[in-house]
């Protein structure tokens, strides 16, 4: 362990040192891949060196997504607090399932889980778990929508058609899940949204009326917090509204900006949360914490219990229900995620968290500040998001995202909405300055003068 540990330090060390030097790493093409990197696996072992000689050359090749270069997912930086606890879950290695193999870490969960039931403003009754990303914590949504609506389901199967309603702008687990779950993937209405990206809520007003009249049943309305493109939020209020008037489950996909709970300032963009049934959101993007940390917490936690427990008297040996948190959840094995969270959030406070859900939006200002005052640049974004959308000079986004993550400059995305596709500068990495923002436009200007020529053959093409 002692040797393993030196490796880490040293190449840890390497690496923080070259990304300093170089935000974006080398890029292999896929096709080069097994030629560029040494990746075979051989019958006999290797020496400690040389092993170290082929780590170095895999992670110093591998997508740098904590520097002031990448803007690609909705993921970045590094929370150091976080990471010291991720490292400790690693060496640590509980299994989530029972207090007999995790001890103190469920209490820690637990905690974690309480204080976020607590500020959206839900009482003793309220609870929940935590799953390997946010396409997961929204499955256990569905599902728990599904067994609230005929608790018959869990045991008999699926034997109604049930309907979900999400926008067409929400994220694509949506229809992935409701296959899963044996509702189907025909059976999910994708909601249109008004031009700011977020769901019409007169529509679905009307879809539900007409599923009704046809005899279908509505299980599960799906709201976001930050849609993956733009990042806009729904109207929790008036979803609830429709919810409880209809009996429908409400389920809100927070995992990309639902920590917008931890801001004062932000979090009326999820005014009406207390309303709803269920709320996930993702630690790994506007937190930092290392992937993945995904949360669901439910408004009624029997609602857990009934949809994910079941009895292994060869595990559930000791305590009792409330610290074997393999009842509630969708895994048996879990690694603790949770303890990374915790770390962070006991290291900072809650104020900490604030500011870096806080800091995401002001640097999210001051990239939608420059694209609005170059006349070089298209603006597509919506105010208070931490999404930026823009074309530069005309020339199609997936041409530029494309060269500049072909030749190591850059990595940032494009996405559509409606008719229009454009580059997404998204600000979720709280590390980065001012600074870090206006230098992402410095080096796209300046590799664009660069090869002048190539975009000119494409804009003619």
């Amino acid at each position: 362990m002692e040797q393993s540990l030196e490796i880490f330090d040293r190449l840890v060390r390497e690496l923080l040192a070259d990304e300093a030097q170089n935000p974006v790493a080398e890029y292999i093409p896929s096709a080069n891949l097994y030629a560029r990197l040494d990746l075979k696996l051989q019958k006999d072992g290797i020496s400690a060196a040389e092993l170290e000689a082929s780590l170095k050359d895999l992670i110093f090749t591998t997508p740098r997504t904590a520097t002031n270069g990448f803007f690609n997912q909705l993921f970045g930086g590094r929370q150091d607090k976080a990471i010291l606890g991720d490292l400790l879950s690693v060496i640590l290695n509980n299994s989530m399932a029972t207090y007999k193999a995790a001890g103190p870490q469920i209490g820690v969960e637990k905690v974690l889980l309480r204080e976020v039931c607590d500020m959206i403003g839900w009482d003793e009754k309220s609870g929940g778990t935590l799953a390997p990303g946010g396409s997961m914590t929204n499955f256990m949504g569905m599902l728990m929508a599904r067994d609230a609506y005929n608790e018959t389901t869990r045991h008999a199967g699926v034997h109604q058609k049930m309907t979900v309603y999400t926008s067409i702008e929400s994220h694509y687990s949506t229809p992935k899940n409701a296959a899963f779950a044996g509702i189907g993937r025909d059976n999910v209405r994708h909601i249109s949204t008004d031009a700011y990206g977020r769901m019409d809520m007169a529509v679905l007003r009307q879809t539900i009326e007409a599923d009704l009249e046809k005899g279908l049943h509505p299980v599960l309305i799906n709201c976001t917090a930050g849609t993956t493109v733009l990042a806009a939020f729904d109207d929790l209020r008036t979803a609830s509204e429709i919810a409880k008037e209809f009996n429908i489950w409400l389920h809100v996909d927070g995992a990309y900006c639902g920590s917008v709970l931890f801001s004062d300032k932000y979090k009326h963009q999820i005014d009406g949360v207390e309303n709803v049934d269920s709320f996930t959101l993702n630690a790994h993007k506007m937190m930092g914490t290392p992937l993945s940390c995904s949360l669901i917490v439910v408004k009624d936690k029997t609602h857990l219990k009934n949809s994910f427990s079941n009895d292994a008297s060869y595990l559930y040996q000791t305590d009792h229900d409330e610290f074997n948190p393999g009842k509630t959840s969708l895994q048996c094995g879990r690694r603790n995620d949770a303890l990374k969270f915790w770390v962070l959030w006991k290291s900072v406070g809650t104020s900490g968290l604030e500011r870096i859900v806080d800091k995401q939006f002001a640097l999210a200002d001051v990239a939608r500040d420059y694209v609005r005052n170059h006349p070089d640049y298209t603006d597509y974004s919506i105010d208070d998001s931490v999404a930026i959308c823009f074309n530069y000079k005309g020339i199609p986004a997936e041409d530029i995202c494309t060269l500049l993550y072909e030749h190591s400059e850059l990595l940032v995305g494009y996405g559509s909405f409606r008719e229009d596709t454009f580059i997404r500068l998204v600000t979720i990495n709280a590390t980065n300055e001012k600074a870090d923002i206006l230098k992402f436009f410095e080096t796209l200007e300046s590799f664009v003068a660069e090869h002048e020529d190539v975009f000119s053959k494409l804009l003619l093409a």
